[in-house]
Parts: structure tokens; C-alpha cells; sequence
């Protein structure tokens, strides 16, 4: 007698393995064969970084705002060097840093800001630190565990004028978790960063002397008789997937960046400052986009080789009383800002050229693969400042700007009912999983910031 019964069709499971000598397993994607497929994500990978990002003195407001729609919005002329990396931004516009204002709560008009930026709190005082911890330390414990440094700050031309290089509301914006939430000074000196990160490294790794392709590779081949032309398209492209990563995983070694020469660059010139800003460290000022360059190439490196996943780097203190000659601007950029009469266009200029070394970094940190994914997809950059108009010193519509993973990027998002900036800070907390509903002083909170995720 016939057997009339129809062949059972082929059926995988979706926990299928492929399995080879040694205990080698490699995950197979959704095929056809295992049924239906798995819905997708409904959000994106949590983040596993954090960068803040300082530069003094505000904007100019009117030369900075984007124009446009949320969705389909136009760079202006002091974010125009972001173009490349604008689908990565999410620019939060019309945000109040009320922990800063000077007339409600008798803050010092730029330290208040300069203090309060990451913690969301009242400085008690002028010339008083906050008691408090930054949004960057609340997260190095939950990132950074088991990581070198739990974080790593670093600082350009810092400690100017009034700070005469030392800690001051002026200068610092990082604050420890732990009570009495000791001020924490960057690291200012290049070479010792450079040392500090990368002249002992960890091991690395073995290179593989094969492929973990090889060890399945029979088994591949058998499966592969079995499957449709659609499966076996989708099973080609993923092991082809994991051969790119594994060169790319042999070919990456954590090595520091090109240390250059920074011999004319006085980490410490700041000391010798005076409080008008007129002792002017040509050399050190002149050497500033070369020091910058390095600190984020470095930065870039410590996040991507796991040193640490908490980073801070500050362009300035808040009155960066150092010249720009590069710029053919022979003032300070507070002589800009007020001393000399408030001066937008050489402002405009200074801001600019922050926004194109943001831009390289952003773009630096989206060219580094860390398994599958860039940097930037697993870092949340966060940029930021102490005020809006440096001439009035008002901190309503003050410029934040996010970059990175966990946010849905490429928009401009406009707040009219113009809410705390603290609300932004919990926002910030809770993409990386932290469920808190308020943060810093409890004044300057209405809750989470609607928007970024």
C-alpha cells in the first residue's frame, strides 16, 4: 500500500542553536521555518553611556534656533556644522534653568547656572557649592561598574579670571554622590590624561585563530539543504554579519589616540590669572583646538575600550577668560559678552566654531563599531550650558542639545509652557532606567520631560 500522508514540512525552533566542536553556538535569525515571526521592539536599546558636554556663556538665541517643524526643521547658522549628524540631535527648545534664577532664589547670576546645570539644585549662596549630586554621578554606578574609572572629566583652558585655576561655582558642575557631594575637579593636563587612560592598558584580548563559523561549519551546511530560498538568503546575510564583527572585534585594539605635541599648551596657566582676563598666555590660547581635538579623541577611546561609560568634558569655566586667536578674536569671550559691550557677531563665532568641534565629536563617536552597533547608538550625549543671553543673564529658552541612543532623534521640540530644565535631568535618568520622578531641588520639578524617547 501507498503512503498518501504529505511530508511533514520542515519546522526549527525559534531557540535553535547552530552547535560545533568546543561548545562553539551561533544564533540563528528569524527564519521561515520556525513560524511566525517575533514582534519587533517597541523602543530602542537602553543606552549604556553617558557624555555631558560644557561650553560657557549661552547663545546668541536668534542665530541659533532651528526653524521649521519638529520633523522637518532647519539647521540655523550657529548649528549649521551639525548637518551631518542632524538626524542623531533631539533639540529641546524652551527650557527654563529655574534652579539658576537670580531673582527668585538670590543666586549668583552665572555660578547659580554653572552649579545647577546637572544638578538641578539652588546654589546656596554666592561662592557656595550646592549639596548635591550631578546627573553624571548618580549614573556612574549604574554604568560604570566594574569599569576602570567610574568616570573621567576633563577640561580645556579651565579655571580662568575670578578662579584664578581653582574650584569655584565658576569652574566646576561635577558634584559626587555621596554626601557632602564633593566638587570634582576635571583633569586638565593632556599628557596626564593620555597616561592616566592608556599608557598601562588592560590585555587585550586574544585574536581568534578562527572563525567560530569554521567550528559550525558542517552543521551550517546541513541545515542549509533543508531551508527555503528565502531562509537560506536571511541565514547567509546574518554569518556573514558575524564574520564583519568578528574582523572587526581582532582587528580593534584600545590604543590611546596619536598623542601630540602639547608642550606649548599650560595646563595650569589658569593660576596665574587675573580677574579682568587681562593677562593674556598667547601660546596656551593658540594651542586650544589642538588640546580640544585630542580630549575628545581620547574620550571617544575611553568609552569605546570600556575604561569608563561616564564622561564630562568643559571647554571652559563660565567666564573663559582666554582669548580665541584662531578666530581672529584677541578678547575673552566675557569682554564679548558684556565687558566690552555685548558683541553678538564675534559671540556668533565663538559658538559656531563649539558647535563644528561637537559635530567632529559626534561623528567620531558614530565611525567607532562596538559590536554591531556605533558608539554613539549606546552613548546619550548631552550638551549644555549655564545661561541663554550672556548680557542679561536670563535663563529662560537656555540651549540644550541631545545626541545618541535611547531618544528618538531628529526633532526639534519646542516646550512654550517653558518647564524646568530639571525635568529634563529626570527624563535623562529614566532613558537609562533609573524610575525616579523628580530630581535636584524639588522647587525646580515638575516631573519628567515629556517627548525625548
Amino acid at each position: 500500500m501507498n503512503d498518501s500522508r504529505a511530508t511533514k514540512p520542515f519546522r526549527l525552533s525559534r531557540r535553535a542553536l547552530l552547535r560545533g566542536a568546543g561548545g562553539a553556538a551561533i544564533a540563528l535569525p528569524w527564519l521561515e521555518a520556525m513560524g511566525e515571526p517575533r514582534a519587533s521592539a517597541a523602543t530602542p536599546p537602553r543606552p549604556k553611556r553617558f557624555l555631558g558636554v560644557y561650553t560657557p556663556g549661552g547663545t546668541v538665541l536668534d542665530r541659533w534656533r532651528p526653524t521649521g517643524t519638529e520633523m522637518d526643521f532647519a539647521l540655523s547658522p550657529i548649528l549649521a556644522p551639525f548637518e551631518p549628524v542632524k538626524w542623531r540631535l533631539l533639540i529641546p527648545d524652551g527650557l527654563t534653568l529655574a534652579c539658576g534664577n537670580q531673582s527668585l532664589y538670590n543666586v549668583e547670576q552665572s555660578q547659580g547656572g554653572m552649579v545647577g546645570w546637572l544638578t538641578g539644585l539652588v546654589q546656596p549662596g554666592a561662592g557656595n557649592f550646592p549639596k548635591g549630586p550631578s546627573l553624571d554621578q548618580v549614573l556612574a554606578p549604574r554604568l560604570s561598574a566594574g569599569k576602570r574609572f567610574p568616570s573621567y572629566p576633563m577640561a580645556v583652558r579651565w579655571g580662568t579670571g575670578k578662579s584664578h585655576g581653582q574650584m569655584t561655582p565658576m569652574s566646576i558642575s561635577n558634584f559626587g554622590l555621596e554626601a557632602p557631594n564633593a566638587p570634582i575637579r576635571p583633569e586638565l593636563n593632556p599628557v596626564k590624561i593620555w597616561n592616566d587612560l592608556f599608557k598601562n592598558p588592560d590585555p587585550a584580548p586574544a585574536a581568534w585563530d578562527q572563525s567560530i563559523l569554521d567550528a559550525v561549519d558542517w552543521r551550517y551546511a546541513k541545515l542549509y539543504t533543508r531551508l527555503g530560498g528565502a531562509d537560506r538568503h536571511r541565514i547567509d546575510r546574518h554569518l556573514t554579519r558575524i564574520r564583519e564583527m568578528e574582523k572587526n572585534l581582532t582587528a580593534v585594539t584600545c590604543q590611546g589616540p596619536l598623542l601630540v605635541d602639547t608642550s606649548d599648551y599650560n595646563p595650569t596657566s589658569a593660576l596665574m590669572s587675573s580677574d579682568d582676563g587681562s593677562l593674556v598666555d598667547l601660546a596656551t590660547d593658540n594651542a586650544i583646538p589642538k588640546v580640544g581635538k585630542l580630549m575628545m579623541d581620547m574620550m571617544v577611546m575611553a568609552l569605546a575600550c570600556d575604561l569608563t561609560s561616564v564622561g564630562y568634558l568643559q571647554w571652559a569655566d563660565c567666564e573663559a577668560k582666554h582669548t580665541f586667536p584662531w578666530l581672529g578674536l584677541s578678547q575673552h569671550l566675557n569682554f564679548y559678552e558684556n565687558g566690552g559691550g555685548y558683541q553678538p557677531v564675534a559671540l556668533e563665532k565663538i559658538y559656531t566654531w563649539y558647535s563644528t568641534q561637537h559635530a567632529y565629536l559626534l561623528q567620531e563617536m558614530a565611525n567607532v563599531d562596538v559590536g554591531g552597533r556605533s558608539l554613539l547608538d549606546e552613548t546619550v550625549v548631552f550638551f549644555g550650558t549655564e545661561l541663554q543671553h550672556s548680557a542679561t543673564h536670563v535663563k529662560m529658552d537656555v540651549l540644550f542639545l541631545l545626541a545618541g541612543g535611547g531618544l528618538r532623534t531628529g526633532r526639534w521640540v519646542r516646550y512654550p509652557e517653558a518647564p524646568p530644565h530639571n525635568n529634563l535631568l529626570v527624563s535623562l535618568l529614566n532613558v537609562f532606567g533609573d524610575t525616579r520622578t523628580t530630581f535636584g531641588d524639588p522647587r525646580c520639578c515638575t516631573g519628567a520631560l515629556p517627548g525625548l524617547t
